[in-house]
């Protein structure tokens, strides 16, 4: 077995971390959510709920991580008092790592070919219509589909096999840099479009009688969600960079780090997205099709629509290579803890298994746009999300969170001494009863809510 790699800095640990939380859910999601439920109101909320839901949760995840020195994998084996059967969750992480990962690389996919098309004018000249019709010929067509996912497939496990420091922390840390200052140029371009200053109202300014409008509970519950699944824990997605990182920090300290960061991303992309479609009069509330269709059209609009448009296709591209690089990262470890492969030989295997894995998703509007699962409309796509975000996530933050508490699990003095040792911010011992009594409960009104919503709602 190879020797356990660690990070070479702090800052490597902190902007990978970031970047597997920062994702598509924060530049795609969190805008249309936001402009669906009456804006500024809507982000206090979130912003209240990423402080008492996931943060405790994630600190966990990493210590378990820490704890153990491996992936989800073995760490509950390793962790865990004899004759439990914790261990039997690291297959469920194994599972929720390759799913996500066979619907993501796809949507990945999707956002280098925008770049590539954007970067050489692609849209230049185009109606609405025919913008929203590219997008439709762009899933429509297989080859180009698959060959957009194995390209995402490729490029994260070209940068895994250069190893977790050359590879992964250097190329992250460079791709994150970028990221930020792409988004605030495009901030700055936004910011100052005619009419834009009604976009920020909306966005800043709160109002909550938009939000009771829009139905109270359901607001509470996307905040809720919203806030939890942004940081992608529960799989296991955090717990392997737990491992590669040393005693010197509290680990709450680092979660509120790596939380800032993903908030600011999702902020900011509000912040370049919504004086946008004021200055252009779109509804900022026009869900998904929001990155694939209207901005597109909003950067047609612009004087140098090419510059523009292909900026923020690189932020996109950058958020989505972030996240598969970081889970390619996790799936290798699976490979190196159970078997003690080499990295090389974990590389090799799984880059044809996540390849043939993904290809439903790849084929989900196209070939196989005959299958729909939740009814017409719905892809195979849907499916493989609703498995991992409305499942595997909260029922996974629910095991990792009872793994910490429970006399049965790791337990909570365990857990108190390996989450505050260090420097930093100290995991507060006065909230035991709320993280072991209160909080499993709105864990479980999440996964049971995500079904009301998506089936009753």
């Amino acid at each position: 077995m190879e020797k356990r790699e660690k990070f070479g800095s702090r800052l490597g640990f902190i902007l990978i971390s970031a970047g597997c939380a920062v994702g598509l859910g924060n530049v795609w999601r969190f805008p249309y959510i936001v402009g669906q439920y009456g804006g500024a109101a809507f982000v206090l909320l979130y912003l209240f709920f990423l402080v008492v839901l996931a943060m405790p949760i994630m600190s966990m995840e990493f210590s378990v991580g820490r704890a153990s020195r491996q992936s989800v994998a073995t760490s509950f084996r390793k962790l865990e008092p004899k004759g439990t059967k914790w261990h039997l969750f690291g297959y469920f992480g194994i599972a929720g790592n390759y799913l996500l990962m066979m619907f993501y690389t796809t949507i990945a996919g999707w956002m280098l070919y925008y770049l590539f098309d954007m970067a050489r004018g692609g849209f230049e000249g185009l109606s609405t219509t025919q913008v929203e019709q590219k997008f439709s010929e762009i899933t429509a067509d297989p080859v180009l589909g698959i060959c957009c996912m194995l390209l995402a497939v490729l490029l994260g496990f070209l940068v895994c096999s250069l190893g977790l420091k050359n590879g992964v922390e250097k190329i992250t840390k460079g791709m994150m840099t970028a990221l930020f200052v792409v988004m605030l140029v495009l901030v700055v371009r936004s910011m100052t479009l005619p009419g834009a200053a009604d976009g920020l109202s909306f966005y800043l300014l709160p109002d909550f009688s938009k939000m009771v409008e829009n139905g109270l509970w359901d607001a509470v519950f996307a905040a809720m969600g919203q806030a939890f699944f942004t940081l992608s824990v529960g799989i296991g997605s955090m717990a392997i960079f737990g491992s590669y990182i040393g005693k010197e920090r509290t680990l709450l300290g680092e979660t509120v780090n790596i939380t800032v960061l993903d908030t600011l991303v999702a902020v900011t992309a509000g912040l370049i997205i919504f004086p946008a479609c004021a200055a252009f009069g779109v509804s900022p509330d026009s869900g998904p099709p929001l990155v694939f269709v209207t901005l597109p059209n909003i950067f047609n609009e612009m004087p140098l629509s090419r510059l523009w448009g292909s900026l923020f296709f690189l932020f996109m591209s950058f958020a989505a290579l972030s996240t598969v690089i970081a889970v390619f990262e996790n799936i290798l470890s699976f490979a190196m803890d159970l078997w003690g492969w080499t990295r090389k030989k974990a590389v090799a295997v799984n880059i044809l298994l996540v390849s043939v894995l993904s290809l439903p998703s790849a084929m989900a509007y196209n070939l196989l746009s005959g299958v729909a699962p939740f009814g017409s409309g719905s892809t195979i796509i849907d499916l493989e999300d609703f498995i991992v975000s409305n499942n595997l996530l909260p029922l996974g933050a629910l095991v990792y969170l009872l793994f910490c508490v429970t006399k049965k699990g790791w337990g909570w003095d365990n857990f108190i001494k390996e989450v505050n040792t260090g420097k930093g911010l100290r995991f507060p011992t006065s909230i035991r009863f709320y993280v072991t009594y209160v909080l499993p409960v709105i864990m479980l009104v999440i996964f049971v809510g995500g079904y009301i919503v998506k089936f009753f709602g």
